[in-house]
């Protein structure tokens, strides 16, 4: 059982993350990581959502009619990215703006509903609070790292302030245009599944 929570927590986080070897969860890879900030808090946001929606449907998993489980699936996740949308609405307003309607599109991610059709569906609720915790980690992961090299690159800021020295402009550096438009973060998640399925030989197709 041990091992079980254990493979829950770690596989999805690398081996087995959701964006790189499912490939779920790139549209808001484009959409949110031109910035470090609502990248960051876009992940903590998916990985509290889908850690609770896991918890709950495991616990009612029993009791849900099969004919209307992604009915009810569709009604947890709602009222979950609702909360979280207020909570960041009253305390990080500035951020909620710039996610704007990313936070309840929330609802349509495909790590959502397949974590909970997958797995909570048929595993108890700590097992399933590790998976979603996890599965949003790794989706996480990934958005920090584009959003990391996208604002760097494109903007020479992390977090809003400068980091590329003002010298570096003064002698001839500029910004990269094209790291903060969205094409850019479908490239860079393009090269982190390189190098991903390079470091695990086998997840390629023969």
């Amino acid at each position: 059982m041990a091992n079980k929570n254990n493979e829950a927590l770690k596989q999805p986080m690398w081996v087995n993350n959701p964006v790189l070897v499912q490939i779920l969860g790139i549209c808001s890879a484009l959409a949110v990581t031109a910035q470090l900030k609502p990248a960051i808090v876009m992940g903590l946001s998916v990985t509290i959502i889908v850690a609770m929606a896991n918890v709950i449907i495991s616990l009612l998993r029993n009791t849900i009619p099969n004919r209307i489980r992604i009915i009810i699936q569709l009604v947890v996740v709602a009222a979950l990215v609702t909360i979280v949308s207020e909570i960041l609405k009253a305390f990080a307003y500035d951020v909620s703006v710039q996610l704007s309607v990313y936070v309840g599109l929330i609802i349509t991610n495909c790590i959502l509903m397949g974590r909970l059709e997958a797995f909570a569906m048929q595993n108890g609720p700590w097992a399933s609070f590790l998976d979603g915790i996890g599965n949003g980690l790794g989706y996480a992961a990934i958005l920090i790292v584009v959003a990391f090299v996208r604002e760097l690159f494109g903007s020479g800021t992390l977090f809003g302030f400068q980091v590329v020295p003002q010298c570096f402009y003064e002698a001839g550096y500029l910004n990269n245009g094209l790291m903060i438009m969205p094409p850019m973060a479908l490239v860079l998640v393009g090269c982190v599944i390189w190098f991903h399925r390079a470091k695990n030989k086998d997840l390629q197709e023969n």
